[in-house]
C-alpha cells in the first residue's frame, strides 16, 4: 500500500476504495452491494478510530484495508437483508396484511 491518510480521505467510490489498497474484486458483485460494503465499511473504520485512536496513519490504513475487506467479505457470505443495515431492511410495512395474518372462515 502507498497511499497516504490524506489520500485515503479523499476517496469516494467503492472502486477507490478497493483500488487504493489494491484489493481484488467482482465489479458485479460490487455493483450489486455497493452501498452495503460502504456502508459495513464505515462502521469497521469506526470502530477502529475508536478503539485504537493512537496509531500510526500507515497503521490506521492498514486496519482500513482489513475492514474493506471484512465487509466485502460479509456480503460474499450474507445478502444485506440479512445484515440489516438500513432503516428500510428494519421498518414494519405500513398498511400490509402478510399472508401469515389471513386466516380462512
Amino acid at each position: 500500500m502507498t497511499g497516504t491518510l490524506e489520500e485515503f480521505k479523499k476517496l469516494v467510490d467503492a472502486e477507490e476504495f478497493l483500488q487504493f489498497f489494491n484489493l481484488p474484486y467482482d465489479q458485479q458483485f460490487v455493483n450489486v452491494n455497493r452501498l452495503h460494503i460502504l456502508k459495513k465499511f464505515s462502521q469497521y473504520i469506526r470502530e477502529v478510530d475508536d478503539n485504537s485512536p493512537d496509531l500510526s496513519p500507515e497503521e490506521r490504513l492498514n486496519q482500513y484495508s482489513l475492514a474493506l475487506q471484512k465487509a466485502y467479505q460479509v456480503f460474499i457470505e450474507s445478502t444485506p437483508h440479512e445484515q440489516k443495515l438500513f432503516k428500510v431492511f428494519n421498518d414494519k410495512p405500513k398498511n400490509v396484511v402478510t399472508l401469515t395474518e389471513l386466516t380462512s372462515d
